[in-house]
């Protein structure tokens, strides 16, 4: 089995970036993760394990890639050969992350590819906001507290999730909450509502994130204070010598 080197998850990084993200780095982001998605569906098996700290950036000259892994509660959705997508199933347990997991994944409902895209959508809101409702919920035993996060998920109202932001998060949601179980999500219309999101806000694909920003500028300021030291040293060495 080959295992590609990668660098640090977006959990990481957003906490590395003071636990928020600009909306051109989460944007950067959101085309690349639904186009991974996207492969790993097209080979027939659904993640079912949304959140950020299963997507991490790659290293070196692949350091502006992002890719998926932690395939442990992976499944298959359909026959390889013959596409025969699996049954519609009520009565299943929560598989996944509550804080990511679509509300249908929540009333126990068979996953399919549209839950996978859900939980993406509440990932974008999560770097954007800071955080997401349903997080810091009390409750006295998990299942209290999947409840009560799903209760709150339901709720919520997409456009108060997404009040501030633009329009396209609400549409996303929107459309992947909208998806019956067998659908094939319209990945395209997905990625080009965040890439001509992205070019109506003038930005450009250099892939300088949040976290390349903070890095520059920690490196610099670690060089500042080190000339600065430095200068402190010659000056003592000076006056021990007059």
């Amino acid at each position: 089995m080959v295992m590609d080197l990668l660098g640090p998850s977006l959990e990481d990084l957003f906490s590395f970036c003071d636990r928020k993200l600009s909306l051109k780095t989460t944007l950067m982001l959101a085309e690349q993760m639904i186009a991974r998605i996207e492969f790993v569906h097209s080979k027939s098996v659904i993640h079912r394990d949304m959140k950020p700290d299963n997507f991490l950036m790659g290293t070196g000259k692949k350091g502006h890639h992002v890719y998926v892994v932690d395939f442990g509660l992976a499944k298959k959705y359909r026959d390889p050969r013959t596409h025969q997508h699996i049954p519609y199933k009520e009565g299943k347990s929560l598989t996944g992350t509550a804080r990511y997991c679509s509300i249908n994944t929540h009333l126990g409902i068979e996953q399919s590819r549209r839950d996978d895209l859900e939980g993406i959508g509440y990932i974008l809101m999560y770097f954007l906001r800071g955080s997401l409702p349903w997080q810091g919920l009390k409750a006295h035993t998990k299942q209290e507290k999947y409840s009560r996060i799903s209760e709150r998920k339901q709720t919520t109202p997409v456009e108060t999730l997404c009040k501030g932001f633009p329009a396209e998060f609400a549409a996303y949601l929107n459309y992947t909450r909208g998806l019956r179980f067998e659908d094939k999500p319209d990945y395209s219309y997905l990625k080009r509502l965040f890439r001509e999101l992205f070019i109506r806000e003038g930005y450009h694909v250099d892939y300088v994130f949040d976290w390349t920003l903070k890095r520059i500028h920690e490196n610099l300021k670690a060089e500042g204070s080190g000339q600065q030291e430095q200068k402190q040293q010659q000056q003592q060495q000076r006056e021990r010598g007059m």
